[in-house]
């Protein structure tokens, strides 16, 4: 296991490669080239300057998060072999400078989907929060603006304002998509793309969908371990793997956590470990927000979470996912400083306890 942490890069951070490289145990970064669009060509000049830049920093990249994939390949237009094309000469640029392992998801229009990005919580702190009452009031065309407010000047992932200015076409666009047609459609682009995941063994670790059921009659497939097995089960390439998301995954409670990870063996490339507390849990009524990543402020066995993938060999990086505003921090919500550093000391320590525990019996 290897101790990360987003970053988005020097002209959108607010958090410094200097202060991640301050956080005890983090010795790499999970990044992306974030003034890019989907479907365009990531060329290795600016691949390299990134390295660069990050190694510079006495920190290298451990993956990349995202190389997002353009609507037409999710819908499966006319026009998606352009885009494949595009995705695969990234791939190679990026198997050339010797990044192994890209995160992406699959989920149509929304990357998430949170009805807050301040809620304010017990201890004072803000974090994000899903109610599903907020989002039966509201409507696609007004959710960026219902939220946009607490951003703090940042740009969303996945909510690029650009792409919230097409938000009817691309409903539109999805109109006639539903599970099986997302399922056929993520089989093609995977397919292929394995061969140059085969030649610079790239571990592509598909995220799960967030949440883990459908938002505004949307279709979302990577939800549970059924569908996630049918997905290993439909492209069986070992590059074929998956991101997993405790706080993804977990928004479903119906899904066992550590019993997903152990079927994930030698499937999982990439982990981001946080936690929830659910508010209600009635069917129509779910609420949850972002909890700190101890387990006792949240509804997760953290402890259970990291065991397991201790105990399926997961080598590969790890990361605190979304973390609070503590401290009068102002940053893109879910990505400052101060609280993912205390989650990533959280969760290195929970490792060397498992590791301790298991090899001194």
């Amino acid at each position: 296991m290897e101790m990360t942490m987003r970053w988005f890069g020097s002209k959108f951070d607010t958090v410094t490669l200097k202060q991640i490289r301050q956080v005890p145990g983090v010795t790499g970064v999970i990044t992306t080239l974030y003034d890019t669009t989907p479907g365009e060509v990531w060329s290795r000049e600016k691949i390299k300057a990134l390295k660069d830049e990050v190694e510079a920093s006495g920190l290298h990249i451990s993956g990349i998060e995202s190389v997002n994939i353009h609507d037409a390949i999710k819908v499966g237009t006319p026009d998606r072999d352009l885009y494949i094309d595009n995705y695969i000469q990234t791939l190679e640029n990026l198997g050339l400078e010797g990044i192994h392992m890209v995160c992406y998801n699959f989920m149509p229009v929304f990357d998430w989907t949170r009805t807050e990005l301040a809620r304010k919580l017990a201890d004072g702190s803000t974090g994000l929060a899903y109610s599903q009452e907020a989002i039966d009031r509201i409507t696609p065309e007004n959710m960026f603006e219902e939220i946009s407010k607490d951003s703090n000047g940042a740009v969303l992932p996945g909510w690029e304002p650009e792409r919230m200015a097409k938000i009817k076409e691309l409903f539109e666009m999805y109109s006639t998509i539903d599970s099986e047609k997302l399922f056929a459609n993520l089989k093609y682009f995977l397919e292929r793309i394995m061969p140059v995941c085969d030649k610079y063994d790239i571990n592509m670790a598909i995220h799960p969908d967030d949440p883990a059921w459908s938002v505004f009659g949307l279709p979302r497939i990577i939800i549970n371990k059924a569908n996630i097995l049918r997905m290993m089960k439909m492209v069986d390439n070992p590059h074929n793997g998956v991101t997993f998301c405790s706080g993804s995954y977990g928004t479903n409670l119906e899904n066992d956590l550590p019993d997903m990870i152990r079927s994930l063996k030698g499937r999982i490339h990439f982990a981001h470990v946080r936690n929830l507390k659910f508010n209600c849990t009635e069917p129509g009524h779910l609420d949850f927000e972002e909890a700190p990543h101890l387990s006792r402020t949240g509804s997760f066995d953290m402890y259970e979470i990291m065991k397991a993938l201790y105990e399926i060999g997961f080598d590969g990086p790890i990361r605190p996912d979304h973390g609070r505003m503590i401290w009068d921090e102002v940053a893109m919500p879910g990505y400052g400083l101060y609280d993912r550093a205390l989650g990533a000391t959280y969760l290195n320590g929970l490792w060397e306890a498992i590791e301790k525990s298991s090899t001194r019996k």
